[in-house]
């Protein structure tokens, strides 16, 4: 489950929620069944579905009054640092009120519905109010040290009191209509060291300490994760003020260095030499060996540098263990890690399944709405529907694969994170083997530093079984009859070895335009070993409008009735057609049950 869920209960907040939807990065419509169509999702019982939306963390935006919110969810309510936000807009979107999560980002968030729906947002967290300021709520990159605090601290302002005037107060608190003096008893202070904090002294840390390091290829992760570890805690650094962990490109595909990041919760970035030489008069450490290997004179110093900008200052210079090095830099403000370096770039190869929304596995969604980049075909493009929307198109025709694959691989490669999609399964007959023999047989030399992913998807094989019944249900095979990559001879083998072993099989790429004789062929191949009347499944357009699953024998199979968006499936000599009272038939082939049956009754 990903975005903000805009929840409609009748049709008269539909327009309201579209316009609220345009204006988010990501927002999906959930509409009551019975009242509310064309949604990106629907239900029917809308306290279980709220509730479920709640417990998942997922922002929940209501078109209906905010009593209904209330009421529904009262029970759910414990911790206000944790909830997700909850806001309802008045149907005629003349109202905006954030019930729930002012403090994680509701706020906000109704302050951007309002601007959309050209109103103000009815705020009324006190502080907010009086003094134009959330306190707990700071801005991205800063962290409350001490939030047990915040309630008393905040009664405390609002009775009179004043913060104290020093060079200690954060920025964001500077520029705030907070009263202050030199003799306030109040105490705000900004820090990256661990310090403590009470009633009338908050602690914010700016994540501003960027840590740089280098290791050997192969270095045991712990060894890394040790050496930064105990520069941290020698510094007394606290782990709020961590911006991230950075190296050099090169080591983008380093596990340790991945290893580090993951232990301490921060992203892992990565320069190039170039930049990374650029820093060397400002390195304590420079060395002409580093230098002869990787092209820059540090690592560890030169990424912490690079990292926290050019009026960043080294804290720890570089230490050393056996195989690894790391360095600690603070920048005066907190890091935008989002452009300092780039991360490891990932290439998430994935499925849509054979055409139905309801086909595509909740993984290939995740990779999907994690990407930046989608790489395919138009026509897979075009089945991702609101999926794809915000992320940056490479559309590519039929008989380019192997330009659309270089092309996913050179955008995961500057960092990006690139969805390359298929329809089906994309290691059945797809993308996912066209992208390892190209990382094998050779290309940028940075493709190998590139985490490849591969999501599985339902195949048409699997969906059209589903639609028949069963037929799959005992040992079964998948051909290719196409011969552009692989020759007739060895295709021809292949369905005779499936005819011999009596295989169900699955006939992929059956005909096309110019190959109409081949699956002609494999049925005289299989009828000198199973009977004419073999079932035979002829399914199209699986998942689409167009659907067509019919089912025939094999002396009927006649491929003119055959084309590129169709899968065969026929049958073993075991496969049997289970009349329905439609007229029509399931399909299924035993696996042998009925002979355990009768011989556990023996």
């Amino acid at each position: 489950m990903t975005g903000t869920a805009i929840v409609v209960l009748g049709r008269g907040g539909l327009d309201v929620a579209r316009k609220i939807q345009s204006a988010l990065p990501v927002g999906r419509l959930h509409g009551l069944t019975r009242r509310v169509p064309d949604v990106d999702e629907s239900f029917d019982d809308t306290r279980m579905h709220l509730r479920h939306l709640f417990a998942e963390g997922v922002p929940i935006i209501g078109i209906c009054a905010a009593g209904i919110l209330i009421r529904l969810l009262a029970e759910d309510i414990s911790d206000k640092t944790s909830e997700p936000p909850v806001i309802a807009v008045a149907e005629d979107g003349s109202a905006v009120v954030p019930l729930l999560g002012g403090h994680t980002g509701g706020n906000d968030l109704a302050a951007q519905i309002a601007a959309a729906l050209d109103v103000s947002p009815a705020i009324t967290t006190a502080g907010e109010v009086r003094f134009g300021i959330a306190l707990d709520e700071p801005p991205a990159g800063w962290t409350l040290a001490n939030p047990g605090d915040m309630r008393e601290f905040t009664a405390n302002l609002l009775a009179g009191e004043t913060l104290r005037i020093d060079d200690t107060l954060p920025s964001f608190v500077s520029e705030s209509g907070l009263p202050r003096d030199l003799g306030g008893v109040l105490h705000i202070t900004e820090s990256v060291y661990e310090i403590g904090g009470d009633f009338r002294h908050l602690v914010f840390h700016p994540a501003s300490v960027a840590v740089g390091v280098g290791c050997e290829r192969g270095t045991d992760p712990d060894e890394l994760i040790a050496i930064v570890e105990t520069a941290l805690s020698k510094e007394g650094i606290a782990s709020a003020s961590l911006a991230g962990i950075w190296s050099l490109d090169l080591k983008a595909d380093e596990p340790a260095v991945h290893a580090v990041a993951d232990r301490l919760g921060v992203a892992a970035r990565f320069f190039d030499a170039d930049t990374l030489e650029a820093e060397t008069l400002r390195l304590k450490n420079p060395s002409d060996i580093v230098f002869r290997e990787v092209g820059c004179h540090g690592v560890s110093e030169g990424a912490a540098l690079a990292a926290s900008g050019p009026d960043g200052t080294l804290l720890v210079e570089k230490t050393k263990s056996a195989r690894a090095t790391c360095a600690i830099a603070v920048a005066p403000a907190p890091i935008g890690v989002a452009a300092a370096g780039r991360p490891q770039g990932r290439l998430l190869i994935v499925g849509t399944g054979p055409g139905s929304d309801g086909w595509m596995t909740a993984e290939s969604e995740s990779a999907v709405a994690a990407s930046t980049d989608l790489v395919g075909y138009s026509l897979y493009l075009d089945l991702l529907g609101d999926r794809a929307a915000g992320k940056t198109r490479y559309d590519f025709p039929l008989g380019e694969e192997t330009d659309r694959v270089r092309a996913a691989l050179d955008l995961a490669a500057e960092g990006r994170t690139v969805a390359l999609v298929s329809s089906g399964d994309p290691g059945i007959y797809a993308m996912a083997t066209l992208a390892f023999e190209l990382l094998e047989t050779g290309g940028r030399e940075d493709w190998g530093r590139v985490a490849i992913e591969v999501c599985p998807g339902i195949s048409a094989l699997q969906a059209a079984s589903a639609r028949a019944g069963a037929p799959l249900g005992h040992d079964f095979c998948t051909i290719s009859l196409s011969d552009l990559l692989t020759p007739w001879q060895a295709i021809e083998r292949r369905v005779e070895a499936a005819a011999d072993g009596d295989f169900v099989i699955a006939f992929y790429n059956p005909v096309s335009q110019r190959r109409t004789w081949q699956l002609a062929t494999a049925r005289e191949i299989l009828l000198s070993s199973r009977p004419g009347t073999t079932p035979v499944i002829i399914a199209r357009n699986l998942g689409r409008a167009e659907e067509s699953v019919r089912t025939t024998t094999l002396d009927a199979l006649d491929p003119a009735d055959i084309d590129m968006l169709t899968v065969v499936l026929v049958g073993s000599s075991e496969t049997r057609a289970v009349p329905r009272g439609d007229g029509r038939c399931w399909v299924y082939t035993p696996r042998g049950y009925a002979g355990k049956q009768t011989n556990g009754n023996e």
